[in-house]
């Protein structure tokens, strides 16, 4: 599927490599918002594609949840194996894996970090509790690399 950034003098396979910050345009953050709060009460869920190996969020793909529940989220599988196609076709990656907490803050669960099999990706989470059109909510971005979870800085800009 997706290759992880390697550099070739480390031995015992590919080395990772994160930045401890997300950067992303402003039309992305209001589209992943809106998306979230369209979706209210259920959560919402979708990916940011970018180049293969970018780490640059570039291509908005909002996903269907198949789950349609206010507390839990999951990608269709058909949209899914839609989706993984197209990234290869265009050699692109999952750089934001996204999805909403509809009563919750925006922390990932124990099921979102069980289910993060995506090194490399970015996971927002938007909070969409007690908030309205114009009201407050959290989004932010997190790095959640086997079972550990870090938070970071998520710096908004209108263009790269």
């Amino acid at each position: 599927m997706w290759a992880a950034p390697y550099h070739p003098s480390v031995r015992g396979g590919p080395l990772l490599i994160l930045t401890s910050m997300l950067t992303i345009t402003q039309a992305l953050f209001d589209q992943i918002v809106a998306h979230a709060r369209e979706d209210h009460p259920d959560e919402a869920c979708g990916v940011v594609a970018g180049p293969a190996g970018s780490g640059r969020p570039e291509r908005f793909v909002p996903m269907l949840n198949a789950a349609r529940s206010p507390t839990f989220y999951e990608f269709d599988s058909g949209d899914l194996l839609k989706l993984y196609r197209e990234l290869d076709d265009r050699d692109e990656e999952p750089v934001i894996i996204y999805h909403s907490h509809t009563a919750t803050e925006a922390y990932p669960s124990r099921t979102d970090i069980s289910y993060a099999n995506e090194p490399g990706a970015h996971y927002v989470l938007v909070s969409t509790a007690d908030t309205d059109e114009a009201g407050p909510f959290q989004f932010r971005s997190f790095r959640i690399l086997q079972g550990e979870v870090t938070e970071e800085e998520v710096q908004v800009v209108e263009a790269y």
